[in-house]
């Protein structure tokens, strides 16, 4: 039963328990087991959580099944909440965030809560304080991040599907290196309260990595809908996302391209798939053209930069604040350091001004989705990079950054400068075997059509039996 339970969805899970095959605490004593197996291999769980023993509402649509919460933003009462920081070692939170309130209202068990990079400022998950995650595919490679820990614990096989949270693509990257399905929802979607009205205006979103499509689409339909003072609230969905999974797509109308933002190689096996990709849809009866969103000019490259300043000057700011004093030499990494120099140049009419400027090209892009349904592309451009290659050192502080461009090459962030949905779908494999992911952009507010057509692409290529080879042969090697 336990290795059905590994290749089982939420969803199943939840079947079991209310057909009485399960009990709730059989699903909690399975994971700890395939937990205590599997986490001292790849290292995604940095603190473990008690569960309450009250029995979930069987009528809940998640009655007992096991979850993790990234250690980021999503804070949990009484206990550690580090953010991958050894500056914030020994911090305990002091209140739930909504979203928690609507994982356990509907039946989630929190087992525990996973790696994360400092801050969650780096595209891996290799934080100096707790150690890097491995990828389940290849033991020596990044899972990227910044919801890295999230993913190869789904990809695992521990939980069935796990929180991440995503500002330029940290639900959509590891998700594709990982090989589950990452769904970044629109913005306004899923409260950040109450301790966020929001995060860096809105480029921050709130939700999961998933094994398959259904438990995406469920979860969300557990957990939108805004809190009262929200900043942002997205359009109302017209039915349950779930729903939405087995519905036919029609024929939609998708914009495709492979080509880089900045002229980087695309890898040979990437460019495969995507061709692939674009040959299944239009034998699913879809239409689609070789096209793409007016990019992003050189004012706003400057303004995002501007931005992202800005966030990271935040997150200094706040933590300074809620610590109570500045990080002493050392209690954060080179990385951090550096990019918490940069806001300092920054004002704040150019951080303003930099929001105007993405504004309109916000506006820009809602007109090339006048014409088309959605848009596609790989979600990264490379196979999984060696461990290390993405952390940043005391001589080379940037190393990371700019090693992340071998990668990071089409436009992820574009879903966080519009608020407009995505998705990261395992829909191939490279020639090694490792997960590769295709990307989707839709219009704002539109999950419903990322839904249909992800559910569509999932029964004609099949990915929950995948299994990651890597990993079963260490734990075959375990004592």
């Amino acid at each position: 039963m336990d290795e059905e339970l590994r290749c089982m969805d939420a969803v199943g899970q939840a079947d079991l328990v209310r057909q009485g095959l399960v009990s709730p605490r059989e699903l909690l004593d399975a994971a700890r087991e395939r937990i205590g197996a599997i986490d001292p291999i790849l290292h995604c769980i940095v603190g473990h959580l008690d569960v309450p023993a009250m029995e979930p509402d069987a009528g809940s649509p998640f009655p007992g099944v096991p979850f993790l919460v990234k250690d980021l933003a999503l804070e949990i009462a009484g206990t550690p909440f580090s953010e991958g920081s050894r500056w914030l070692q020994g911090n305990i939170s002091g209140h739930d965030q909504e979203l928690v309130r609507r994982y356990r209202r509907a039946g989630l068990a929190i087992l525990g809560k996973t790696n994360t990079p400092e801050f969650g400022l780096s595209p891996h998950c290799e934080p100096a304080l707790h150690g890097p995650t491995r990828n389940p595919w290849d033991l020596g490679r990044s899972t990227s991040g910044s919801s890295g820990g999230s993913a190869a614990a789904v990809a695992a096989g521990m939980v069935p599907m796990a929180h991440g949270n995503d500002l330029g693509g940290s639900l959509r990257y590891p998700a594709a290196w990982c090989g589950v399905f990452g769904l970044k929802p629109t913005r306004g979607r899923v409260p950040m309260g109450p301790e966020y009205g929001d995060v860096a205006s809105g480029f921050a979103v709130e939700h999961a990595l998933t094994r398959s499509v259904r438990d995406s689409a469920a979860l969300l339909d557990a957990t939108a809908g805004p809190s009262p003072g929200d900043p942002y609230w997205a359009p109302q969905q017209q039915r349950p996302f779930l729903l939405e999974v087995a519905a036919p797509p029609g024929r939609l109308r998708i914009a495709a391209t492979a080509a880089p933002n900045a002229g980087q190689a695309v890898h040979p096996d990437y460019v495969r798939v995507f061709e692939e990709t674009v040959e299944l849809l239009a034998e699913l009866g879809h239409e689609v053209k070789e096209a793409h969103p007016e990019p992003l000019d050189r004012s706003g490259h400057h303004a995002i930069k501007a931005v992202y300043a800005g966030a990271a000057a935040w997150i200094e700011a706040y933590w300074t604040r809620r610590i109570g004093r500045p990080p002493n030499p050392g209690e954060v990494e080179p990385y951090t350091a550096a990019v918490f120099g940069r806001p300092r140049a920054v004002t704040a009419g150019q951080y303003l001004a930099g929001l105007e400027e993405l504004q309109r090209f916000s506006r820009q892009t809602a007109g090339f989705f006048g014409d088309f349904d959605l848009w596609l592309t790989p979600t990264v451009g490379w196979p999984p990079l060696p461990l290390g290659t993405l952390s940043g050192t005391g001589e080379e502080p940037l190393r990371g950054e700019r090693e992340a461009g071998r990668f990071l090459m089409f436009n992820g962030e574009y879903a966080n400068i519009t608020g407009n949905p995505a998705m990261s779908v395992p829909v191939g494999v490279d020639s090694a075997g490792l997960p590769v992911g295709m990307h989707f952009l839709g219009r704002f507010g539109e999950e419903a059509v990322l839904f249909r057509l992800a559910g569509q692409l999932e029964r004609a290529r099949p990915w929950a039996g995948r299994r990651p080879d890597a990993l079963a042969r260490a734990l075959e090697a375990s004592p």
